[in-house]
This record gives structure tokens, C-alpha cells and sequence, in this order.
């Protein structure tokens, strides 16, 4: 029941027709984030490796 009502609230905000752009968007703002965030753990990796030679 939440979630129809938070589908509801954001089909008004956005309108239907913009759904599908927004979608898009979030999955690449979290793809960018996805890949800084590995590319940070492994920089620290490599890092932890140089220090423990």
C-alpha cells in the first residue's frame, strides 16, 4: 500500500511521460556511484598491498 502511494505522488510530481527519463537518469547516477566506489576500493587495495611489501 506505501508504495502505490509513493508511485502515485511521483506520477503526479512528474507526470508520466517524464517517468521513463527519470528512471534512465537514476540508473546511471547509481551505475556513476557504482563505479567510483569500486574504483576507490580498489585504489586502497592496491595501497594496503604496496604497504605490506
Amino acid at each position: 500500500m506505501k508504495y502505490l502511494l509513493i508511485l502515485l505522488a511521483v506520477v503526479l510530481l512528474f507526470g508520466s511521460k517524464k517517468l521513463p527519463e527519470l528512471g534512465r537518469s537514476l540508473g546511471q547516477s547509481l551505475r556513476e556511484f557504482k563505479d567510483a566506489t569500486k574504483g576507490l576500493a580498489d585504489e586502497e587495495d592496491e595501497a594496503n598491498k604496496k604497504d605490506t611489501k
